[in-house]
């Protein structure tokens, strides 16, 4: 063998190790986030960034060792390039009522756009997300179990040893129980998928259902009725489904299992104590009284209505709020407690109008994909993440999960998956389901990503 040729093997090697590390690297960040109670502050708002910039210089090199710049497009860039014009326009025409806090959130937005970036450019296998569905099922149930051994033996810290400089209600590693739920919303349709399809043999579907009951079971004792109403969404879309492609006995024995299971746990450790909790509109621990939260609407559709076009500025809503405020509370509003009426306020009806068509492309990319979802591993995914998106979109009516960096990184990368083409088949199941021959032209990369499939 010549040295070129030596040299082409190696770098060929080099670009698959990177793609691998990118890939785990990129998923692996979105799972730390979370621990760093939700991504909140400085340091951990700078681990989300400088990851998501050192993750994008790896792929550049990954596509320098290639020898070529190789990008597989997504329906959801033209809208996200959108948004991020009108950020900028923001900047430029000095729109923004306190440009600092707007250019710091900017930042932190293109680090979601760079991770929804790098998920269309290295998911593409259905083999990946096998795997990357038992990671996150794995992840989901270990978050959960602290969560229920910490509400159990709670001294008020989080990790039982830092405690909150502004005081909250702790639940996992929150300082917030509802932004803990809104995790939960989108990583529990990823077991309770999986238990219902036939990707996984009885005895993973048996465990997966398990997981999934253990982490719903831990959304409604955190008590955050945001949470509880979106999983009960999320329950009757996935009933649709069910009921849509005339699941049978063995389903819905399954469904009633995991049902029961997560009834079980709530009595045994609830009781009567979540009962009140869900029967009751009073707040408790520092949660904000729902009285508080009508005039904090009422207040920011005042404000929407001063900049109706391009809004007060990205992450302006806590600094311009105080002008037009119509209470008095001893609490710091920093936030709306409504995304959809944050974003409103803060990007205006050109913002507004833009995310809904960000959403819009995410559910019709996904609802073509899911037509067998119990037997194809892109269908699964899309349904699992139509599931997740559905529960924050319903929670965010009441909360403000998206302002939540773990949570909002999350988010997007859900959208993007979502929203993203079918996984790559391996091509002894292509020759299944061809109908007749076909002639197919492939790039060198794209042959070597079909014969990975086959290990």
């Amino acid at each position: 063998m010549s040295a070129n040729g030596i040299t082409e093997s190696y770098r060929g090697e080099l670009a698959t190790r990177a793609g691998t590390a990118l890939l785990y690297g990129l998923f692996g960040l979105l799972l730390v986030a979370p621990l760093a109670f939700g991504a909140v502050e400085a340091w951990s708002i700078f681990l989300v960034e400088a990851g998501s910039a050192a993750l994008l210089l790896l792929w550049i090199g990954k596509q320098v060792l290639e020898g070529r710049m190789m990008i597989r497009r997504n329906s959801i860039f033209l809208p996200v390039g959108v948004l991020g014009l009108l950020i900028a326009s923001q900047l430029v025409f000095r729109v923004s009522a306190y440009p600092h806090d707007t250019m710091s959130l900017a930042l932190l937005y293109a680090s979601y756009g760079i991770l929804c970036f790098l998920a269309s450019q290295t998911l593409l296998r259905g083999s990946q997300a096998r795997k990357l569905a038992l990671i996150f099922s794995l992840y989901g149930t270990a978050v959960a179990g602290f969560a229920l051994i910490q509400g159990i033996s709670s001294n008020g810290k989080l990790y039982w040893i830092r405690q909150p400089r502004m005081g909250g209600w702790i639940y996992g590693p929150y300082v917030n129980h509802n932004h803990y739920a809104g995790l939960m919303e989108m990583l529990v349709p990823i077991p309770l998928v999986l238990s219902l399809t036939r990707l996984a043999s009885a005895k993973h579907r048996n465990v997966a259902a398990a997981a999934a009951a253990l982490m719903v079971g831990t959304i409604f004792l955190s008590e955050s009725r945001g949470g509880m109403l979106a999983i009960v969404v999320e329950l009757v879309i996935l009933a649709i489904f069910l009921v849509k492609q005339k699941k049978g006995l063995r389903t819905a024995i399954g469904l009633s299992l995991f049902i029961a299971i997560v009834v079980g746990l709530l009595t045994w450790i609830g009781g009567a104590e979540l009962i009140q909790r869900i029967a009751s509109v009073r707040q408790s621990h520092s949660e904000l009284p729902s009285d508080i939260r009508t005039y904090i609407n009422r207040d920011g559709f005042r404000m929407f209505l001063k900049k109706p076009v391009l809004g007060w500025g990205l992450g302006a809503f806590p600094v311009v709020y105080p002008q037009f405020r119509s209470f008095y509370t001893n609490f710091f509003v920093n936030e709306a407690h409504n995304d959809y009426l944050q974003l409103l306020v803060e990007m205006g009806a050109l913002g507004f109008a833009t995310m809904l068509w960000f959403l819009v492309i995410v559910y019709t990319s996904a609802i073509k994909k899911i037509g067998n979802w119990s037997e194809e591993i892109s269908d699964a995914v899309a349904l699992a993440c139509l599931l997740g998106l559905s529960g924050i979109l319903v929670h965010s009516i009441i909360d403000f999960n998206l302002q939540i960096p773990a949570n909002a990184a999350l988010f997007y990368v859900l959208c993007t998956i979502a929203a993203s083409e079918p996984f790559v088949q391996p091509m002894r199941k292509r020759r299944t389901v061809r109908s007749m021959p076909s002639v197919e032209v492939v790039t060198p990369q794209e042959a070597l990503e079909q014969s990975a499939t086959n290990f």
